[in-house]
């Protein structure tokens, strides 16, 4: 045995081949394109590499990157990928040829299935072979990054499909039933991002605001702060509390006092990560054999581990799922009994969110509060290494560099993005940063793939009187972004929910995002927006309104047929509601106290929700202002 182990050294030590992280088992490669796969070997080591009845030979250079270029191929597969040296071979399995389409964007994009309208019939119904997501790891960089810092290809089925980005889903599910082609995502997005984050340096960096900023001296402060992550996550994962057993201490003095149930942010704790210890001891009377004895603790934000006299009983990962454990027999004893629970949290707001009658060990029918008096002893926490929030809003182009640069060299159909969220604020800067965005990463692939976005739905509480609208002006903001080539917009004003910023109705926002691909990228001869303003003209004291992707004509989705939406304004630029009819693929809009009208806005405010134009189709007008651009 000892032999064995011995002469495996060598061929560990020899192992010279390394591929990027896009390259796993299950990957998708485009059809009908030159596809390059590149990797790492020994300095001037010749490689093989064949596939699907191509061999291609290739040579690393003197660093030991090499690349290989496969020829066009039509769809199809399974097929395995063999990259060879005279040491050792690679060998890919599973692998389709197909399209790949690039999916991004901030939490609408990332939203998984699971968290969906009927998610559990949709799982269940995931048997996809045709369709693979990459799921692209999380990570902020200040230079452009040669590989991704995690993530695998994965087959659709229910197995995996509850981790999959929704919206990325449902897009390619029509697309794999429509073409009868594999479909592969590479899901590269993060929650409450900014599009300043997902643009380059080459963009961001000619822009006024930053020609001024040193960016060697925010380069080093972003590496000092990621190295006092490391030595937080470094002690985060030991633990001391686990080493040192707190789990069973009942006496120690170095515990503090607390009152629970409480947040960190309540307490001395503050406002941090980390873990924290809590303990309590409860005097219990003379336990009855074979009754059942429940401990429940309320919400615990993130992750608790809860321990009774130095025994696991229970460990819940969810913030607002209350704590139930029903304890086994033989670990509680009359007198003294010892509740430790450590309590993980890495998302702020850490700690105990119930009320205190959610506290309580309940025996026979009785119940004994828990509430009040604990002992807390925090084990790790982020203050203590001076961590600063770093997060990808905080400077441009960190996301880009980390979760999109390593990936431009792999072939792409187009891409997909769902994002303006975070830049309601901004959107007149998001008319010209959209735009410099996509043809940034069109650059940056070195052609000009189709670029597919979502205009934002409608969100928030619904105006009672026509009113101006931040969302509506990044709507307005992302539709100008038509104007370049290859591009297409799902609108989906009628799907979102006043009180919530990301709809469970995934389905739609997908279907119209693949009925956007049909038409743009695929050249089908569909309908595959709704009707969209051409023009205007003014007769007497209406303004009729001239629209495109009409289909089979207009519609208003109203039970008696009435439009609703529209405002107009006479010279004193002043809105009020209007009433509107349709006349073939015109509507004709008029209010009979405005004698001379100059504008129209439909759909225009955070949440039109009586917005009701559409095409037979059933596809929503886009919404839209007459009355200008401001600033």
């Amino acid at each position: 045995m000892l032999f064995v182990f011995l002469v495996s050294i060598p061929t560990i030590l020899q192992a010279s081949i390394k591929l990027p992280e896009i390259f796993t088992d299950n990957m998708i490669l485009q059809r009908n394109n030159p596809v390059t796969i590149w990797g790492l070997a020994g300095k001037n080591e010749t490689l093989t590499l064949v596939f699907n009845g191509q061999r291609v030979q290739v040579k690393a250079n003197g660093t030991g990157q090499w690349e290989a270029v496969l020829k066009p191929m039509t769809h199809g597969g399974p097929f395995e990928m063999r990259i060879s040296t005279k040491k050792e071979i690679i060998t890919l399995k599973n692998i389709l040829i197909g399209d790949v389409w690039l999916c991004s964007g901030q939490s609408n994009m990332e939203w998984i299935l699971k968290n969906t309208r009927n998610a559990e019939q949709e799982i269940a119904a995931a048997n996809h072979a045709g369709i693979r997501m990459f799921t692209v790891a999380r990570a902020m960089a200040m230079q452009p990054q040669q590989d991704l810092a995690g993530g695998e290809w994965m087959e659709c089925n229910p197995g995996n499909a509850s981790k999959f980005s929704a919206v990325a889903y449902f897009f390619a599910r029509k697309l794999n039933e429509d073409l009868g082609v594999p479909i592969g995502l590479i899901n590269s997005s993060w929650g409450g991002t900014n599009i300043q984050a997902w643009t380059s340096w080459d963009v961001m960096g000619s822009k006024a605001e930053y020609k001024e900023v040193d960016f060697s001296k925010i380069e080093q402060s972003f590496a000092e702060a990621q190295q006092r992550k490391q030595a937080f996550l470094d002690a985060f994962r030991t633990d001391k509390g686990i080493e040192e057993k707190w789990y069973a201490q009942d006496g120690s003095s170095a515990w503090k006092k607390i009152k629970l149930p409480n947040t960190y942010e309540g307490t001395e704790i503050g406002v941090v990560d980390g873990i924290v210890w809590f303990r309590k001891t409860v005097e219990l009377p003379d336990l009855t054999e074979g009754k059942m004895v429940t401990l429940q603790l309320g919400p615990i934000d993130d992750l608790d581990s809860t321990y009774i006299n130095g025994k696991l009983i229970g460990t819940i990962n969810n913030p607002t799922m209350a704590r139930v454990y029903q304890v086994p027999a033989g670990i509680l004893k009359k007198g003294k009994n010892t509740i430790v629970v450590k309590v993980t949290d890495m998302g702020k707001r850490g700690g105990f969110h119930g009320m205190a009658e959610d506290l309580f060990i309940e025996h026979s029918g009785k119940r004994i509060s828990l509430a009040g008096d604990w002992d807390y002893k925090a084990s790790v926490l982020s203050g203590s290494f001076g961590i600063v929030d770093v997060g990808p809003n905080g400077f441009p182009s960190r996301l880009y560099n980390g979760m999109i640069a390593p990936v431009t060299r792999f072939r792409i159909k187009g891409a997909i993005w769902y994002q303006g969220e975070s830049n309601a604020n901004e959107a007149f800067k998001y008319r010209t940063m959209f735009p410099e965005m996509i043809n940034d990463w069109r650059s940056k692939w070195k052609y000009e793939f189709p670029f597919l976005w979502v205009q934002l739905a409608n969100f928030m509480q619904a105006d009672s009187l026509p009113a101006e609208s931040e969302w509506a002006e990044l709507r307005e903001a992302q539709h100008q972004a038509l104007s370049l080539p290859q591009t297409g917009e799902a609108v989906i004003i009628d799907i979102g929910e006043a009180k919530d910023i990301h709809p469970r109705n995934k389905q739609d926002v997908g279907m119209r995002l693949a009925l956007a691909a049909e038409k743009v990228a695929y050249q089908k001869d569909i309908v595959y927006s709704g009707p969209v303003l051409a023009g205007m003209k003014k007769e007497g004291n209406r303004i009729l309104l001239q629209f495109t992707n009409t289909g089979g004509g207009l519609v208003a989705k109203d039970r008696y047929g009435y439009l609703k939406g529209f405002a107009i304004a006479g010279t004193d630029k002043k809105f009020i509601w209007a009433k509107a009819e349709i006349k073939g693929d015109n509507v004709i809009v008029y209010n009979n106290t405005i004698s001379s009208p100059v504008a129209v806005r439909y759909a225009w405010g955070d949440n039109p929700d009586d917005a009701n134009l559409y095409n037979k189709e059933g596809l929503p007008a886009s919404p839209f202002r007459t009355d200008g651009l401001s600033n």
